[in-house]
């Protein structure tokens, strides 16, 4: 008689089957479980193979029978049934069969369900542990990087497409919320730990193609200098992002490579961020912010000039201005507009004044500190908005900011005020000049790629952004009297232009040929192009008359150049009409001075276009052309009889010797305008004959000796071809 079993057994043989049953299902190897019968209804197991089953438990084998158990279950035909529903029906009918006797093996069968679930938990957790690390090597989150988006003023959102075609599936889906899932899991153990975030997990939740943005503005911030240089050049290479993530780069980068991408010559002006909002002035109070700001100035450390003009400034009106003809007014070496006309004055005089003021007070360090903790970076940057349309206050500006730049302390206060947007925009003007100046700044800023600093009056032509060329020399272009470092060295203006307006328009040039042609011809050479700025010494005749000698300018340009590192390369001058004296008086003075022996020994080769070293005929119409060659002490310096300009020749003439410089010497054939009425050969061909070297003689007038045609002409062809064979040994190594 079959007894039924106790309630305690039928949850343990239930227990069985579910474990157990588990076991056959994966044995049959995509076998399905199913009852068959008339319509798909199930019938009974005949009585035989329960009693089997019945017989096997007594046998103590709780595996064995139940496996046995489902063996003689038939196989179907039609219809399923899923693992769970046929582990119900076995709990039922063994629930109505007979008790399998006790025995010793109940304790056996329970450390056998212990064994195989702890089997299950053990290599389930084994398994979850092994992709998380597998995660964590893939994945990185910069926490810092986040925190700081947190901070930042500008909010940029990702515009979801609307094209169905690039919708992400449930895959892409799913490994996103599970990268979610984990970087808040990793948050919550950082703070816990106190431990930042690894290398590894700063891609979490971050889109693929968002990935190089995090991992660019990560690298810039290396420790290693070749891996920041090379993570600005792989930005500024890059043209395919969308607008925000040049946003989120001009965010969170470091000055350093906010600087390196304005240096950049690919850079997108993306990168850049709108200069933050200046404070509001009253209407016109612009004029009388700029004397106060000139007010603020130590008047300490300045010499007879500058103390002189700074109270000019301060005291005058643009009327009283006006009415001062004691002399003239010359800004950038062209006094011809207010010799002109004195009964007026542009409205931008007195701010002209005001700005050449503080450019001689920013070659001061201690003045410059002054400027930027009286908001000078602020008022400057209004008065470059203002004055768009007037170059020359722009570019005074400019050399405000470029001296200011020479400062280390003050790089952050220049950066946050905003003025690296704005040179990185001047820098890709068209315009030489504007382009010169940003170039400057920029370098003056750059002290990962830089280690020259460009004084007032230096100016790079080439290279004027990063580059990987090498440089192996130097070459040196030095302007005349009232000339400049771009409008002397354009291309030859046409005859009708010279004799109408000789100097007064200093915009008025083509191109800057040692920019555009030497610069592509020979692009292993810094091309350098300097200016000595003769707009103080102009003012009025109170002024020192030693600040304007040559031996005065001669110094101070040589200071400027050594600091620019012209001496630690080969070099070539290349020199008009008076600048050949100065770079003849720089040489003798870099001969005496042990500091300055790079210099000499470096020294190539001179090319002199027109230099009078045996004077000219200038001194002789100094009185008629005044108005033009004003301060008349340069053209003193100039007459043939002069003793220092004898001096000058000798002394050269025999260190040239005992150097071996390499010497090339052009001098004019045809006589120059000066104004409508005046016809003067400045440099006959016996003055420009230094004693060494080839003297070329060309057809053309003092002002376009040193102004090519064009590229093929023989003025132009012969300069290049002297550069190259002077350095072929440098280039070539």
């Amino acid at each position: 008689m079959q007894k039924r079993l106790a309630v305690a057994d039928r949850v343990r043989l239930r227990l069985y089957v579910i474990a157990l049953g588990t076991l056959s299902w994966v044995e049959r190897a995509g076998g399905r479980w199913a009852l068959s019968g008339p319509r798909g209804r199930g019938r009974e197991p005949p009585a035989a193979g329960w009693r089997a089953l019945a017989g096997n438990r007594r046998e103590g084998a709780p595996v064995d029978w139940v496996r046995r158990a489902v063996g003689d279950w038939p196989s179907p035909r039609v219809g399923r049934m899923s693992l769970a529903a046929y582990c119900v029906i076995c709990c039922r009918r063994i629930g109505t069969s007979t008790s399998p006797p006790k025995s010793d093996t109940y304790w056996r069968d329970i450390r056998n369900i212990i064994k195989f679930t702890g089997s299950l938990i053990l290599g389930g957790s084994l398994f979850l542990t092994y992709e998380v690390l597998a995660l964590k090597k893939a994945l990185a989150l910069d926490t810092q990087v986040v925190e700081r988006e947190k901070m930042k003023s500008y909010i940029y959102v990702h515009t979801v497409s609307l094209d169905k075609g690039e919708n992400h599936g449930i895959a892409w889906q799913a490994r996103k919320e599970l990268h979610k899932a984990v970087r808040k899991v990793l948050a919550t153990s950082a703070k816990i730990l106190r431990n930042p975030f690894a290398d590894a997990f700063s891609t979490v939740d971050i889109e693929d193609h968002e990935c190089a943005v995090w991992l660019l503005l990560r690298k810039s911030k290396s420790d290693d200098k070749t891996a920041r240089l090379e993570a600005v050049r792989e930005m500024s290479e890059t043209h395919h992002w969308h607008d925000y993530q040049y946003r989120i780069i001009a965010q969170a980068c470091d000055p350093k490579t906010l600087i390196g991408l304005a240096r950049s010559k690919e850079s997108d002006l993306r990168f850049f961020l709108l200069p933050p909002p200046l404070p509001c002035l009253k209407e016109d109070s612009t004029e009388e912010e700029l004397r106060q700001l000139l007010a603020s100035l130590p008047q300490t450390e300045l010499d007879e000039c500058i103390q002189y003009f700074t109270s000019l400034a301060l005291s005058e009106s643009s009327q009283s201005l006006a009415a001062q003809k004691g002399g003239l007014w010359c800004f950038g070496g062209n006094g011809l507009p207010y010799a002109e006309s004195f009964g007026e004055v542009p409205s931008a005089t007195v701010e002209m004044f005001c700005l050449e003021a503080i450019v001689k007070h920013s070659e001061i360090s201690t003045h410059c500190d002054k400027i930027e903790a009286n908001g000078g970076l602020q008022l400057l940057q209004r008065l470059y908005r203002l004055h768009k349309d007037c170059p020359k206050v722009q570019r005074n500006i400019m050399r405000i900011i470029g001296n200011m730049a020479l400062n280390e302390h003050l790089h952050s206060s220049i950066v946050r005020s905003g003025w690296v947007s704005i040179m990185a925009e001047a820098m890709k003007s068209h315009h030489i000049m504007e382009a010169s100046h940003a170039a400057r700044i920029l370098a003056n800023l750059d002290r990962e790629t830089v280690q020259e600093k460009y004084q007032d009056g230096v100016y790079v032509l080439h290279p004027q952004y990063r580059t990987s060329q090498p440089i192996k020399a130097d070459v040196l272009f030095i302007h005349g009297l009232m000339g400049a470092a771009f409008k002397t060295w354009r291309q030859q203006d046409s005859e009708q232009a010279v004799i109408e307006k000789p100097i007064e328009d200093e915009d008025r040039y083509t191109t800057c040929w040692p920019k555009t042609w030497l610069a592509k011809d020979c692009p292993a050479l810094r091309i350098i192009s300097v200016e000595y700025d003769t707009s103080l010494s102009d003012w009025r005749a109170r002024c020192p008359m030693e600040r304007r000698s040559i031996a005065f300018r001669s110094n101070e340009l040589l200071r400027k150049l050594r600091a620019a590192g012209v001496g630690d390369r080969p070099v070539v001058w290349i020199s008009h009409s008076m600048g050949g004296l100065l770079v003849k008086k720089m040489l003798l003075e870099a001969s005496k001075k042990p500091e300055m022996s790079t210099v000499i020994n470096n020294t190539r080769g001179i090319i002199f276009y027109s230099v009078p070293h045996h004077g000219s005929h200038l001194a002789e119409y100094s009185v008629n052309v005044r108005y033009l060659l004003f301060p008349s002490l340069e053209v003193k310096e100039l007459s043939k009889d002069s003793p220092a300009l004898k001096k000058l020749q000798d002394d050269f003439l025999e260190l040239a010797k005992d150097k071996n410089f390499q010497v090339l010497n052009f001098v004019e054939t045809l006589p120059t305008y000066i104004g409508s009425m005046i016809k003067l050969h400045v440099v006959p061909v016996e003055s420009a004959d230094l004693g060494i070297g080839d003297l070329i003689p060309v057809d053309v007038n003092h002002l376009n000796i040193c102004k090519p045609e064009k590229k093929d002409a023989f003025l132009y062809q012969r300069t290049l071809q002297f550069i190259r064979e002077t350095l072929a040994k440098d280039l070539e190594n």
